[in-house]
Order: structure tokens, then C-alpha cells, then sequence
């Protein structure tokens, strides 16, 4: 019986698709897998926090400033309809599940700025957000509301986006830019806030 050659094109073809599908599989798989753990996240962060929170964050005990589980806070976002548990850390293993704490950067509550980051996929819509929108870091000592004051798209060797040690209370969020490119984002989406509540009234780095 004669032997059936597959034409070059059609084999270049169907593996490409091959290919494709099982990229498509691994990122679907990947983003589910992100979401659960986020969610599983969530779900620890309210076990945490059971009866320990309060509205006021004044003379906050320095030994709580830190990681619990891995987790260190939360973030909420009112505009957005947008609630997160913060991880410490940046790199990989963490963020793809949601945002994590620069750890060279302050805690809420202390002056300097608060340094928060995400990829973009598994993040809000950045450019929804507009200068005075409301941006919330839930602690276990308390609660601390931020204002947008600007935003900026920079390269990601820049680092005047993000300045730990300046006067005042804010929080950086950073994350990859353009949304849609995803691990193929060549720059980085920074928003600027300010801390407006509590109101402190002690001085900060000058």
C-alpha cells in the first residue's frame, strides 16, 4: 500500500495550531489558578482581621507592621467595586495572584510612600481611575484612605516613579503597560496618591 505524504504547509499548520491550543490552555489554566488563589487569599485576610480592625490607625504599634500568613493587608478600591489581599513581595510567585507590597517601601501608617504592585492581568482598569477617586489600604490596625493625585506611563528602568522616603503619606500602584500586552508590556502605569484619612498631623520625611 502506497504511503500518504502530509503536505509541509498542512503539518506546519496543524502544529502551529497544536501550539496555540495548548499556550491558550497553559494562560487560562494560569489565570484560573491566579483567581482561586486570590480568592483563597480573600478568604484569609476576613479570618485575620475577625474583631482586630478598627476606624482609627493613630500610634499604631510598629510590631504589627508585618506579615501575617504572607498576607499584609488589603486594598479596596470603592470605584472599581475592586477588594484584595496584599502579598509582601514582587516577583513572580506572588503577583500572580493578585498584588504585592514592595518591601523596601513603607507600611500604611508610616510616613513615605506605600509601594503596590500587580500584573496587569490579574489587575483593575488603571485608567478608570482619576485624580480624587478613593483608594483604601485595610490593616489589621486600622483603616488608611488615599486620593489620586496623578498618574504617569514610564519606562521601567525609571525609579522616580516610585520614592520611598518623601514628605507626606502615599501610596504608589504600579503595574505593566500597555493592559492588553500582558508579560509583553515594555513599560510601566504608575498612580500617585495621598493619604486623607486619618489626618496626620505630625510632619513626615523633610
Amino acid at each position: 500500500m502506497p504511503t500518504r505524504w502530509v503536505h509541509p504547509l498542512t503539518a506546519l499548520w496543524a502544529a502551529c495550531l497544536i501550539v496555540g491550543i495548548v499556550l491558550l490552555s497553559t494562560f487560562a489554566y494560569g489565570m484560573w489558578k491566579g483567581m482561586d488563589e486570590q480568592r483563597h487569599l480573600d478568604q484569609q485576610w476576613q479570618q485575620q482581621t475577625i474583631g482586630t480592625r478598627n476606624s482609627t490607625a493613630h500610634n499604631v504599634d510598629p510590631t504589627l507592621m508585618r506579615p501575617v500568613d504572607g498576607i499584609d493587608f488589603a486594598i479596596k478600591v470603592p470605584k472599581l467595586n475592586y477588594h484584595a489581599a496584599v502579598r509582601e513581595g514582587v516577583d513572580t510567585g506572588v503577583l500572580y495572584s493578585g498584588p504585592g507590597h514592595y518591601p523596601a517601601t513603607r507600611w500604611p501608617g508610616e510616613p513615605g510612600t506605600v509601594g503596590v504592585a500587580a500584573h496587569n492581568v490579574y489587575w483593575i482598569n488603571f485608567p478608570e481611575l482619576k485624580p480624587g477617586d478613593e483608594v483604601d489600604l485595610e490593616t489589621r490596625y486600622g483603616d488608611y484612605r488615599y486620593a489620586v493625585t496623578d498618574t504617569e506611563i514610564v519606562n521601567p528602568d525609571n525609579r522616580t516613579a516610585l520614592v520611598t522616603d518623601v514628605n507626606g503619606f502615599h501610596l504608589t500602584l504600579t503595574t505593566c503597560w500597555p493592559l492588553w500586552a500582558g508579560a509583553f508590556a515594555t513599560q510601566r502605569y504608575i498612580i500617585h496618591t495621598t493619604q486623607v484619612w486619618p489626618i496626620e498631623l505630625r510632619p513626615a520625611y523633610t
